[in-house]
């Protein structure tokens, strides 16, 4: 289906504070297009599905490195890309709003994000800034763009790009590979390959130990993936879990420990779960580890259930899991489409 231009605008600063006044700010954002479009009805998933999200209506979208994003309401598929008014059909973070907005962001060195309200695209380009702040409905996003340092945050009314200061003692330039909200409403942010860092409102406090640095590995795989367990231990896609403290639960000054924890996987060694690329928490608490050959592994807090994941009897590459709406676990991979879990194996996701 071909898309219908409504409206293309060369760069406009919008100047409309959220009350409808006229504002003189200087941090707005800039609308640069605008296009109302009906999207390509396509019959299966590009082969680059490496980012899931399922918005409030219960519409399924992945993210593509490739061919743009893809829609499924559980009739039709549908893709845009870059035709369609996406900024860039590179995908790596989709994140929705409190009004059912949704915002795509990938590789550009713009600073550029997509919003889709249904009906149209508009590409903005976020506001520069360095003014950190740490409210509980913002929205942050990925700037995948190399060695730049940034991310998004969206106060409802502005997209901003902010940049993380570096660690102590590590004046290397890096990348944000992962954002996570924590349960005590903070934000942290996963780099390579300097280590993670957490963002209370008022911080930032740092972890920059060699298991989560990628120096050793010239920044191999960095910190890809974080998330809590149902004790409130922190994993940042080692094999290792983290206490970590805050101003009631401080332990001698110190602002985490390091605990093993996975223990052997195949009776040898615990190399196997090193450096998995995504982690997420199912309802049950359990654990579920993607790495990039090896399958995904389950976890629930005593054993390990390894799960191989297979075309034609070789394991494929894997990048991402995702937990829906109902719970259901979803994995992207980066030449495969994307699988489902059936409650007993991963299974292709096939619309039709």
């Amino acid at each position: 289906m071909k898309l219908t231009i409504l409206l293309i605008f060369s760069i406009i600063p919008i100047f409309t504070s959220c009350n409808g006044q006229t504002s003189n700010s200087k941090n707005h954002s800039f609308l640069l297009t605008e296009i109302k479009v009906k999207g390509d009805t396509v019959k299966e998933l590009g082969s680059s599905s490496m980012v899931i999200y399922q918005d409030k209506k219960n519409n399924y979208w992945f993210g593509s490195w490739k061919t743009g994003v893809y829609k499924y309401d559980g009739k039709t598929l549908i893709n845009y890309t870059t035709k369609h008014g996406l900024y860039t059909d590179r995908v790596d973070d989709i994140k929705e709003d409190d009004s059912g907005n949704l915002y795509f962001s990938g590789m550009n060195p713009n600073a550029t994000i997509t919003k889709f309200d249904g009906k149209s695209f508009t590409n903005i380009r976020a506001t520069p800034s360095n003014e950190w702040k740490l409210e509980a409905n913002d929205l942050w996003l990925k700037n995948a763009y190399q060695d730049k340092q940034k991310v998004y945050r969206f106060d409802g009314n502005t997209w901003y790009e902010l940049t993380l200061p570096k660690p102590p003692k590590l004046n290397n330039p890096f990348e944000v590979y992962s954002i996570y909200r924590d349960r005590k409403g903070n934000i942290w942010f996963g780099t390579n390959p300097v280590g993670v860092c957490r963002y209370d409102g008022k911080s930032f406090d740092w972890i920059t130990e060699e298991d989560v640095t990628e120096f050793r590995n010239e920044g191999a795989n960095g910190v890809r993936s974080i998330t809590e367990d149902k004790n409130g231990d922190f994993w940042f896609n080692t094999e290792n879990r983290y206490s970590v403290y805050d101003s009631t639960t401080l332990k001698n000054n110190t602002f985490y420990t390091r605990h093993e924890s996975i223990g052997s996987l195949d009776g040898k060694n615990t190399r196997g779960l090193n450096e998995y690329l995504s982690t997420v928490r199912d309802n049950e608490n359990n654990l579920w580890f993607v790495t990039y050959r090896d399958g995904v592994w389950k976890y629930d807090g005593t054993k390990i259930t390894h799960f191989t994941v297979q075309v034609n009897s070789k394991d494929i590459t894997l990048f991402s899991i995702y937990k829906d709406n109902n719970g259901d676990l979803w994995l992207g991979t980066h030449e495969n489409g994307a699988y489902k879990f059936n409650g007993k194996t991963f299974e292709k996701f096939k619309p039709y």
